[in-house]
């Protein structure tokens, strides 16, 4: 990979380490100076780095990394009215993209792939690096990376579920759909092809409903598949998902307010969060 295709994904590797600094020590609200050590970069260095990437300052970020905050945005009933309202279409929006999804039959799941020919690349990101499978019928993978080996791990993912497919890296082939999903001036639409058991096809419909830069709890994710006493089962699903950020499981957090745990590391679910809700704010100011 190239030295200015890294770029993205070094800086938000700085960009993590802010963050996770700020969520450690929220209660003494760190200034800049002080963050600026942590990661190694000046104050105006990590202003504008981290400005440019968030649209907003460090302290003003930290905000959406509260338990208050995020407490508050789970009682946002006009959020869960929306939700509630698209129901379980398989739709949903991210900016300005269209997202739309279908579930393979029970037949096509028990052949893993058999006629699918799938071309997966590894890409840099807003939050580091990606990897992202696609075939005829849509995105089938897309997992963030941090180490050579958990590109390794996501590669053997992907072999493993589509065992039967025709599967190869063309990182040209795939490129095109990095660039639409994380360029945010490009429209359009995004289709998605899951491999899942009935019950999870029907969470991850549910996750698409959730709006950007918002945030839903288990609990409420179980309500909204009709299945209010099954939070084990929802929360099982949810960490079964294997198309990251496009499927939106980073929206779910626990009704205290914790952020919990995340497939991609919980530093990267705060990132995300956070971000979607900064990029929220912005629009609706």
């Amino acid at each position: 990979m190239k030295a200015d295709q890294q770029a993205p994904s070094r800086a938000y590797g700085r960009i993590a380490r802010a963050i996770h600094y700020l969520a450690e020590h929220q209660q003494e609200q760190p200034g800049l100076a002080e963050l600026g050590d942590h990661v190694g970069l000046s104050e105006s260095h990590l202003q504008r780095e981290f400005t440019r990437w968030a649209g907003v300052s460090p302290k003003a970020f930290l905000r959406y990394l509260t338990k208050e905050s995020a407490k508050s945005r789970l009682r946002d009933e006009s959020v869960m009215d929306a939700a509630l309202a698209c129901g379980l279409s398989g739709a949903g929006r991210l900016h300005d993209l269209m997202i739309s999804c279908e579930g393979m039959t029970p037949g096509e799941y028990k052949q893993r792939g058999r006629d699918l020919r799938i071309r997966f690349g590894i890409h840099p990101s807003p939050f580091g690096h990606c990897l992202i499978a696609t075939t005829d019928r849509g995105i089938c993978k897309m997992a963030f990376i941090d180490t050579a080996q958990d590109g390794r791990v996501a590669e053997r993912e992907l072999f493993e579920a589509w065992s039967a497919a025709d599967i190869s890296r063309d990182d040209s082939q795939t490129g095109a759909v990095a660039a639409a999903v994380f360029d945010r001036s490009h429209g359009g639409s995004l289709h998605l092809l899951l491999r899942g058991t009935p019950f999870q096809l029907r969470v991850w419909e549910a996750l698409l409903s959730i709006p950007e830069g918002a945030l839903a709890s288990y609990q409420q994710v179980a309500e909204m598949v009709g299945k209010p006493t099954a939070v084990r089962s929802v929360a099982s699903a949810i960490a079964r998902n294997r198309i990251g950020y496009l499927i939106p499981c980073h929206r779910v957090i626990r009704s205290n307010g914790d952020f919990g745990q995340y497939r991609w590391g919980s530093d990267r679910k705060k990132a995300l969060a956070g971000w979607e809700a900064a990029q929220r704010a912005a629009a609706t100011a």
